[in-house]
């Protein structure tokens, strides 16, 4: 696992077609833990990927730095939109971060096993459910065993009842491989749910409004109360 530090400077976004040019980041700071599990909650279009495209190398036009502590960390993102490759198949797209040849193909086995998927090892993702997509998303994700795991929204679109049995898959895979999680979801709930800790977004250029550590039991992470409690605490919901 894998510390994270995070400092931008500034972070805009230039002018499109004739209108305005729009600041992100400005003196932004987060500082993540080793093992913690990060939610950031805030109103769409805030800039939340942005962040996680930050960390993830994806977007270097910013000023500011973001170190990893220890060595260069393995590091996964699970996107909103499972982004499997239809020419190939189930099995071929969680191998893709492998290395090549039988060890890498065995390990892809072994994580469509664990996610409940390998009867559909050869199947090409047109003939899957959207959650099942996002199982596989979750495998591939987690098939390199990853010191620093992002996630933008990846249960989205789903219902309840899809979205909260990919909530304990999720507590199942970290449990085996722990790893540093940085979250975003528009979803209080799924956030109290998975989350050691909360972090709010406001604003442009944006800031942290609040940061909340959850210390929570299993019990009270599946008790509605509890969960409802928390929410609250947490203030007015922001829209998206």
């Amino acid at each position: 696992m894998s510390g994270i530090g995070i400092d931008i400077a500034e972070k805009r976004y230039k002018a499109q077609a004739g209108g305005p040019g729009r600041e992100v980041f400005r003196s932004f700071r987060l500082d993540i833990g080793a093992g913690e599990f990060v939610a950031l909650l805030g109103e769409s279009g805030i800039g939340k990927t942005t962040l996680l495209n930050i960390v993830a190398g994806l977007d270097p036009d910013f000023r500011g730095q973001v170190r990893f502590s220890g060595a260069a960390p393995r590091l996964a993102y699970a996107f909103q939109n499972p982004r499997l490759l239809p020419w190939r198949s189930v099995l071929d797209n969680v191998a893709l971060p492998l290395p090549a040849g039988e060890e890498g193909r065995r390990r892809a086995r072994a994580m469509l096993e664990e996610v409940g998927l390998a009867e559909l090892a050869d199947a090409y993702p047109e003939r899957l459910s959207l959650g099942q997509q996002r199982r596989v998303a979750l495998a591939r994700a987690f098939a390199i065993g990853p010191d620093v795991l992002l996630m933008d929204e990846p249960f989205v679109s789903l219902d309840e009842a899809g979205a909260a049995r990919l909530r304990d898959l999720l507590r199942r895979l970290l449990a085996g491989r722990p790893a540093t999680v940085l979250f975003v979801t528009h979803d209080r709930r799924e956030a109290v749910e998975l989350a050691s800790r909360i972090v709010v977004l406001e604003g442009a250029p944006v800031r942290i409004v609040r940061d909340m550590p959850l210390a929570l039991t299993a019990a009270e992470r599946a008790s509605p109360e509890r969960i409802d409690a928390v929410r609250r605490a947490l203030g007015a919901e922001a829209p998206g």
